[in-house]
């Protein structure tokens, strides 16, 4: 009798199992739930993401192309919305406005120990579908630390990629993740 109840009891846990796996799929099509984070409307579709402007007073001039190409894969990567040119149901544009190095870190000598560059970047996101949405002019910033016996030159591509990294999931997050 004991040998039939524990065999029921397994019975009932796997075939609950194997529904609730069953169920997955269909609860993330449904816009119910998605493993990335995101909290997309099913009825949006698409997105735009416009050219992000350098605009800062020192200028990287591969930066505008690093960060709009880092959204755009970003939103390839962890959506399935199409990518439009122009009119998609949610749309991202923006602009960089600050691109400056300050020290940090002061020694006893009164010298920088370590260096500090920021980028900032001011978006506009729009949602078409549902226009509550949407925020105008939110900024976003980013930061890394390096040593102060390095040039900026020497460090600048690999503080980029770092930096726009964190924009770009902070900019991800804000649109679409509702975070």
């Amino acid at each position: 009798m004991k040998l039939f109840k524990m065999d029921f009891f397994r019975k009932r846990v796997l075939l609950g199992s194997a529904l609730l796996f069953a169920m997955v799929p269909f609860v993330a099509a449904c816009g119910i739930y998605s493993f990335t984070g995101t909290s997309i409307d099913p009825d949006v579709k698409s997105v735009s993401i416009y050219t992000i402007e350098n605009k800062a007073m020192k200028v990287n001039p591969s930066l505008s192309n690093t960060i709009t190409n880092a959204l755009n894969d970003q939103f390839r990567r962890l959506t399935k919305l199409e990518m439009l040119p122009d009119g998609g149901d949610l749309e991202i544009s923006g602009m960089i406005t600050n691109y400056d190095v300050m020290p940090t870190a002061v020694t006893s000598n009164e010298v920088a120990s370590m260096n500090r560059l920021t980028i900032t970047v001011r978006i506009t996101f729009t949602n078409n579908k549902h226009p509550e949405d949407s925020f105008k002019d939110k900024s976003f910033a980013a930061y890394e630390d390096y040593d102060s016996n390095l040039t900026l030159d020497a460090v600048e591509a690999s503080l980029c990629d770092e930096i726009v990294e964190k924009l770009v999931n902070d900019i991800f997050n804000a649109t679409v993740a509702n975070w």
